[in-house]
């Protein structure tokens, strides 16, 4: 039944809203069935009683309403305010309750970071010890939402840390990160804000990231040395190899093939799982996009101009006589270069490092991570885990999204609206 909580005593200090004169501050909420008319009777009773509004904040959930507005009133005025609701909410089904409040407070928190969890499932289990590493730091939970059911689950949970500048958070970080191995879902945390809305440039690296294969490894099954090469990237991944020393080890096993191999590799590229939807979402919202590869301008060029990718920097085969001679002309894109062309491409855009994010998996890549604004290890090597800020551990390129804050249903949206709106089956 609508009910109101008897009148607490009037504030003995200045409020810290903008009340008029003889006002009290209040809350009053409203829960129901989610149906039209709720909001057009709530609020012409306040008006009716010419209630002050401060702040409201009205959502639905699965067919619930949750109506709250924090108020300004005349406190000898609250029976009639209470049941004037009553009667205009009971017919549409709401539950009301009116509290006055003992002092006037700040009614939005302002959240200090945001933390995303996302998982193929999200149990209870999961949400709860995180909520024990923040609870253990004293970091409050404002708000929490669900932004994605597919390919992955995920929740975005606002956030209040007691130390809010820079570094502050390190500890729940570290605590996060060590819980994140063990419960199964991916755990990002980043600063709230201006400055987490300010990224507007993301870098990807190409193999085994963007694409799900390593193209060397996929040029050398042509030389019947695939097994040999594989086991040279592995090492450079996990940064047991200087990398430019290992890619021209690995180029020089490809010496006298036939460059129309070439073309057949390109062909064979599988994209990650959610790659193009994450490019084409972020070309849609005004992201710069780019690409650098220890990998082939030659097999990349078809996949850049496919995603319409605004940056690709990789490296070159020699070929000569319309075979490959084994050597890479130029400089070689190594782990200093990436983070070299990160930057080049952040200035280019008149951006600061702080708005770009990087994205990859081996130890060629740890420098471009460590340079970003937000450094993402996708399905990455133990090397750049330990650097990352973040780490995605599904073989869905989507989670880069949502840990951008980009929920899933202004994806699809989108998505529909332009006719490429898909959803894939995925394997249980």
């Amino acid at each position: 039944m609508p009910q109101a909580h008897t009148p607490k005593p009037a504030p003995t200090h200045t409020p810290h809203v903008p009340l008029a004169a003889g006002l009290h501050p209040a809350v009053i909420t409203v829960t129901g069935l989610n149906r039209p008319g709720v909001s057009a009777a709530f609020f012409a009773e306040l008006a009716r009683h010419g209630i002050q509004l401060l702040d409201v904040e009205q959502s639905d959930f699965r067919g619930r309403l949750s109506l709250a507005a924090y108020v300004g009133l005349a406190p000898k005025k609250l029976p009639q305010i209470s049941a004037g609701l009553n009667t205009v909410l009971a017919p549409l089904e709401q539950t009301m309750t009116l509290e006055l409040q003992e002092l006037a407070v700040e009614s939005r928190p302002r959240s200090t970071h945001v933390v995303v969890l996302l998982g193929q499932a999200i149990n209870a289990m999961d949400l709860s010890e995180v909520a024990k590493i923040l609870a253990k730091y004293d970091a409050n939970i404002d708000r929490i939402r669900g932004i994605s059911d597919y390919p992955v689950t995920g929740l975005e949970l606002s956030v209040t840390v007691t130390d809010p500048s820079p570094g502050g958070a390190r500890q729940i970080r570290e605590a996060l990160a060590a819980r994140t191995m063990e419960l199964d879902v991916d755990i990002a945390m980043e600063r709230a804000g201006l400055l987490r809305r300010s990224k507007r440039l993301v870098c990807f690296d190409c193999d085994s990231t963007l694409i799900t294969g390593e193209v060397i490894e996929m040029l050398a099954a042509y030389a019947g040395r695939e097994a040999e090469v594989a086991a040279i990237t592995e090492r450079a991944m996990r940064g047991e190899l200087d990398f430019e020393e290992s890619l021209r080890e690995r180029v020089a096993a490809l010496a006298g093939l036939d460059a129309a191999v070439i073309s057949k590799v390109a062909g064979a590229i599988e994209l990650s799982p959610g790659a193009r939807t994450t490019v084409r979402t972020l070309k849609r919202m005004g992201y710069t996009v780019a690409v650098v590869s220890g990998g082939f301008n030659q097999v990349l060029t078809g996949l850049a101009q496919e995603l319409d990718l605004d940056y690709v920097r990789a490296n070159e085969l020699e070929i000569i006589d319309g075979k490959l001679t084994g050597k890479v002309l130029g400089k070689v894109v190594d782990r200093a270069a990436k983070a070299e062309f990160l930057a080049e491409f952040a200035a280019k855009e008149g951006l600061k490092m702080h708005q770009t994010v990087a994205v990859g998996d081996g130890a060629n890549d740890i420098d471009m991570i460590s340079a970003a604004g937000l450094g993402i290890a996708f399905n990455a090597k133990p090397a750049l885990q330990k650097v990352a800020d973040t780490a995605v551990n599904s073989p869905f390129l989507d989670e880069v999204l949502y840990m951008l804050g980009i929920p899933r249903d202004e994806i699809e949206e989108a998505d529909l609206a332009a006719g490429t709106y898909r959803r894939v089956a995925l394997e249980s």
